[in-house]
């Protein structure tokens, strides 16, 4: 478990991530919880573009981890014992996509009578594997390198 095997500039990549994934996942997360009634378009557009920008940090999220040079392949040549551990954390990545699909799909026009509610569930939902993906992750590097990411972004 040396952690010379991972470059100084992977775990500070994971570090920026993990950043711009929590400021995305608290704009959802404010989207979601403004007022929704007599403006339930502008609410959903809303929420949409916070989604949007959600995607693609996890997009970003899953290049860096799963990619060709990525984290989850450092960790297992780092640390086998950990194999399990990220087998866990790409089958959460399915999870956590296919969550966001589902709100995505709740938010294209025309709008359901009941989209504040199942959107809210549905994102409610995304952003609690979202929290819990993370802390994973963060104990994952953190059992690998002895190194901490941050609980804090």
């Amino acid at each position: 478990m040396d952690p010379s095997f991972t470059s100084v500039d992977s775990l500070q990549a994971v570090r920026v991530r993990r950043s711009e994934l929590r400021e995305s996942m608290a704009a959802l997360e404010q989207a979601l919880a403004a007022p929704a009634p007599g403006r339930t378009a502008a609410w959903a557009e809303r929420v949409h573009v916070a989604l949007v920008e959600l995607s693609a940090d996890l997009r970003a999220h899953l290049e860096l981890t799963e990619g060709p040079d990525g984290l989850h392949g450092e960790v297992v040549t780092t640390a086998p014992r950990l194999v399990g551990a990220v087998q866990r954390l790409r089958s959460q990545h399915l999870d956590i996509s296919a969550s966001a699909d589902e709100l995505m799909d709740l938010l294209t026009p025309p709008l359901a009578d009941t989209v504040v509610d199942d959107a809210r569930e549905s994102g409610m939902t995304l952003l609690g594997r979202l929290v819990r993906h993370r802390q994973a992750g963060a104990d994952l590097v953190y059992e690998a390198y002895q190194s901490d990411v941050g609980g804090q972004d």
